[in-house]
């Protein structure tokens, strides 16, 4: 869904981006910010129900299309793939241009970091790299559990790489994951019917010309290597123990093994000693939980999480 109040900017990165951003103004006193990071091969104007909501509970919100998605640009990269070189940390210096942004123009207010599927990789990877600067951080239907299966999937992508280049599309990779996802579900209207049990949710985003590409090589490559560094419990016990987490799932998700790797990495934190994680599996959601058919209960949980990390101003 998009909306005329979740309005695009542009930013310029000090990767050479230039970054798509979206802002929404928080409705009355403001209690903080969140800044939301989206999945793969999707956009950020699909959030603006999500940020509209969050600034009538009183949050500002900020979003961007990563390189290689939605309209942002690089003179380094191009549509379906992070960069020629070193994709992954010049996606992690993008989100940290963001992050400054949203402080620099709302100063003094708490910043909470979300991301959904993908975004929520870059989520966690960004609360490892500036763990001081955060209120809390929200990973919702991500998999950072994916083990030995890495390696199958860097041999497929070294194939296919060696066939057509790094920067072709990963058609294999895209038939593992996507089509062979959707296949679990009976509609059968649709490639993108996993994603939601909405079918206006799931057709919007059929129709977006920029959703529901198939991901280049070299933008699998980067990705994997951010589910790695999200993997090392020896990066994971470097996040502060009182930093507030919240963890969403679907029990339909398949791309999250039904929200099992979700809680996998709950429990990976926990462990690890943190004390403030707050994880939910979702019964009968599917990947995407804003596009839901049950989407305002989730949202409304995710901003009553926020309320009690983020104090109301007296």
């Amino acid at each position: 869904m998009t909306d005329d109040a979740f309005k695009p900017e542009r930013l310029a990165s000090p990767t050479g981006a230039d970054l798509c951003v979206y802002t929404r103004g928080a409705g009355g006193a403001a209690r903080g910010i969140v800044h939301i990071n989206h999945g793969l091969a999707e956009r950020a104007a699909r959030y603006a129900r999500f940020a509209n909501y969050l600034a009538s509970r009183g949050y500002h919100v900020i979003a961007h299309d990563h390189r290689g998605h939605g309209l942002t640009t690089a003179p380094d990269g191009a549509p379906r793939r992070f960069a020629d070189a070193d994709g992954w940390n010049k996606v992690m210096g993008d989100v940290k241009a963001v992050e400054d942004e949203a402080k620099r123009r709302w100063p003094g207010l708490p910043l909470v970091v979300f991301g959904h599927s993908m975004g929520s990789v870059v989520a966690v990877n960004h609360a490892l790299r500036e763990p001081d600067s955060l209120a809390g951080l929200a990973a919702w239907n991500g998999n950072m559990a994916l083990g030995g299966l890495k390696s199958v999937m860097r041999f497929v992508l070294w194939c296919e790489a060696l066939v057509g280049g790094r920067f072709t599309p990963s058609t294999t990779i895209d038939k593992l994951t996507f089509k062979a996802w959707n296949k679990r579900f009976p509609e059968g209207r649709t490639d993108a019917d996993w994603l939601s049990s909405d079918p206006a949710e799931v057709d919007a985003y059929a129709a977006d010309e920029l959703c529901g590409w198939p991901s280049s090589v070299s933008l699998w490559r980067d990705f994997l290597g951010g589910v790695a560094f999200a993997e090392d419990d020896g990066n994971l016990e470097k996040l502060p123990k009182s930093l507030p987490v919240h963890l969403i799932g679907g029990s339909l998700d398949p791309a999250t093994e039904g929200g099992k790797t979700v809680q996998h990495l709950g429990a990976r934190m926990e462990r690890l000693g943190m004390t403030h994680v707050t994880l939910e599996v979702l019964e009968g959601y599917r990947h995407e939980t804003i596009n839901e058919v049950g989407r305002d209960a989730a949202m409304a949980g995710f901003a009553d999480w926020l309320d009690s990390i983020c104090p109301a101003k007296t």
